[in-house]
Formats: C-alpha cells, structure tokens, sequence
C-alpha cells in the first residue's frame, strides 16, 4: 500500500467478535444466545457448558478482543492512522446493536468492519453479515439515521496474519525434544463445520468439494509448511484435520478429527506433532479445551509429545495487517488502483460477497454484501 495514512471516506472501524462469558452465571445465558432459534433446553446447554466451567466460567475470547483493540489503537496512533475503533459481539456484552448505536449517536456514518474470522463460511462471514442486517434494522426501528457499513476483505493470506503463525510452529518445533523434533508431523486445525456447509462456502463459482473454507486452509497450511521447511531446512510432513465439531452424529462434519488424527500419527510412527489452530485468531474457548486440554490429553495417554504453536492474537504484525487493509479498502472505495497483499496461489479476496456466496439455509437479509438491503 501506499504511504498515505488516509482513511477516507470511511470515519470508524468495527471490531466484530463472536464474545463469550466471563464468570459463571453467564454461561447458560451465552449459549442461550448462541443457539437461540433452535429450541435447546437449558438442562442441555448446562452440559454444553461444562467446556466453560472447567475454566471458572470465563471465556479468555474477550479479554483477547480487548487486547486487540488496544494493539489496533496503539498501532493507529503510532502510523498516523485517525480512525476511532470501536468494539461489539455477536452472543455477548458488549453487544453488536448497542455499539452500532453508540457509533451512530458519536456521528459514525460510513464503517468498516473486521471479523475475527479469516475465512470464507457461513459462520464465519455470512452470519456476521446477518448479524449486521439485524442491528441496523434495529436502529431502523428506532428511527436512528442508518451508517453505510462495509465489512473488510478475508485475511486468511495477509502476510501480517501467517508470519506469526509461521513463527509459532518454529518456536514449537524448537520447543520438542532433539531427537523428535526433524520427524515431527504439523498438524494444522480449524474448526469442523458441516460437510455441505463447506461445499457451499465462498463464491458461487467455488461451490463443491469442500469450497473455499477448506480451500483457503490447505492454501495457508501449504505457506506456512513450505516457510517453515524454507528456515529450517526440514520438510515436515503434514495435514489439514479438524476440531470443535458439536452437530448431530448422523450429518457429516469434515474430518479427520485431532484426537483421531493423532491416533493415527501414533500408529503410524509418527515421533511427535505440533498442532497450529490457524483456523483461529485467538486462542480463546476451542483452542483451550479442544486442544490444550482434550488432544494433549490424548496424546498424553498414546505416549505422543505435542506441542501447540500460537494463534496470531494482538501480534503487533497482524494490528500492521488490519491497518494495511482498512487502508486498501479506502484507497478502492476512493477510486484508486491498488496491490492488496496476498500470499500463495489464491490472490486477495472479494471487498464485496457475492450474491450467492456462503449462504444459509433459510435466506435471512445480510448487510455490506452485494445482496445488501443497506446499500
């Protein structure tokens, strides 16, 4: 990008985040929000949230959200970057409608938005597109003047989200025992999501076969493999598998699970693994339990050393990224040409989702799309 530090026309950024609870009496009320619509009983959310009470209740995920705003405001400030940021969930405090009207009330009329979602999926980009619709028709209902809400392109390949995950699987390597540590396999997770729900991610042209969720997460798996083998001089075996499936056992989900992945690692003579979540921005309630806690477990119990590499978090590299990108969707929005950074064989992603890309499976209004109702 260009060494303009101009965010015109836009006048905010949003950081838009799933959120979780944060002590213990708010746990069933979270996943009350979470599955809201499906008709879920509270004595099985209680189950559900079991995975929260091991941890006192608390999701570490807000907490690392508003390490991420602090790092993004920090790195604004310090580029020269003058454009407030602002912060609301998805399921929980502080609410996505209640900081939009916040933002509206402090005069916010065209915004950006991040996800902490790198990937194209319905969970990971529609909804959140959806969740949008809904608020604004909130404030619509209050008579509030609506803002022009955009929401910033998928990140997945940005150089500023892979380096520190690169360097996390380096500093896990390096964390194994000499003996096992050239033949270690990389395990590289994200999360499971159903079957046809990733054959129908992305843009309509990249519908089947595991779409662009799964496309774009070998696409990263494959850079970091190949950075790694580039500093080390080892070419380390490995696999894209998955983590944190919760739907019913008759749909399929993609597989391999970790856990049965690393049954297989084992039997096959594999001496080590390092799991990299670079499924994940943070290392919030999946990667703690998922990983740190049920697959060490289990590699524990099969004689198998582990490691778990970071997730990127408020890395001053990823904050650089997301400045870079608010600053390229500018410079588009303003008319001009640009080279947007992105790595591997894919390219950048669409500024604007497509009609037909990630859909649900009962239609519901999507906001900074190009089936948009707030255009």
């Amino acid at each position: 990008m260009p060494d303009v530090r101009d965010a015109t026309p836009y006048d905010a950024l949003l950081l838009l985040s799933f959120g979780g609870p944060e002590g213990p009496d708010d746990v069933v009320p979270f996943l009350e929000n979470v599955t809201r619509g499906r008709g879920i009983p509270k004595e099985r959310l209680k189950e559900v949230g079991q995975h929260y009470f091991l941890f006192g209740g608390v999701s570490p995920i807000n907490d690392q959200n508003r390490a991420l705003w602090d790092a993004l405001r920090k790195d604004f400030a310090e580029h020269g970057l003058d454009l407030p940021i602002y912060w609301g969930n998805r399921n929980w405090a502080p609410y996505l409608t209640d900081t939009l009207r916040e933002m509206v009330a402090e005069g916010r009329r065209r915004i950006l938005v991040l996800a902490t979602s790198a990937y194209a999926s319905y969970s990971g980009c529609r909804q959140y597109r959806e969740n949008l619709a809904d608020s604004l028709a909130a404030l619509e209902a209050e008579g509030l003047e609506l803002p022009r809400v955009d929401k910033l392109r998928h990140y997945f390949n940005h150089e500023g989200f892979l380096e520190p995950m690169i360097e996390g699987v380096l500093s896990s390597l390096a964390d194994l025992p000499e003996e096992v540590r050239d033949g270690a396999h990389l395990a590289f997770t994200t999360h499971s999501i159903p079957s046809a729900a990733a054959d129908v991610s992305g843009p309509v042209e990249e519908h089947g076969d595991g779409g662009a969720y799964v496309r774009e997460h070998l696409d990263v798996a494959g850079l970091i493999a190949d950075a790694v083998h580039a500093r080390t001089g080892v070419a380390h075996p490995w696999q894209l598998v998955y983590q944190s499936r919760s739907g019913a056992p008759h749909i399929p989900w993609l597989e391999p699970d970790i856990c049965d992945h690393l049954e297989e690692r084992q039997a096959a003579g594999a001496p080590a693994v390092v799991m990299a979540p670079i499924g994940f921005v943070s290392d919030h309630m999946e990667v703690l339990y998922d990983l740190d806690t049920e697959a060490k477990a289990r590699a524990e119990e099969l004689g198998l050393p582990v490691r778990r590499s970071a997730t990127v978090g408020a890395d001053p590299r990823f904050a650089a990224a997301v400045r870079d990108l608010v600053l390229e969707r500018a410079a588009v929005e303003r008319g001009q040409e640009v080279t947007p950074c992105a790595l591997g064989s894919l390219g950048a992603s669409h500024n604007l989702c497509p009609i037909g890309c990630c859909p649900s499976r009962a239609p519901r209004p999507a906001a900074a799309g190009a089936d948009s109702p707030y255009a």
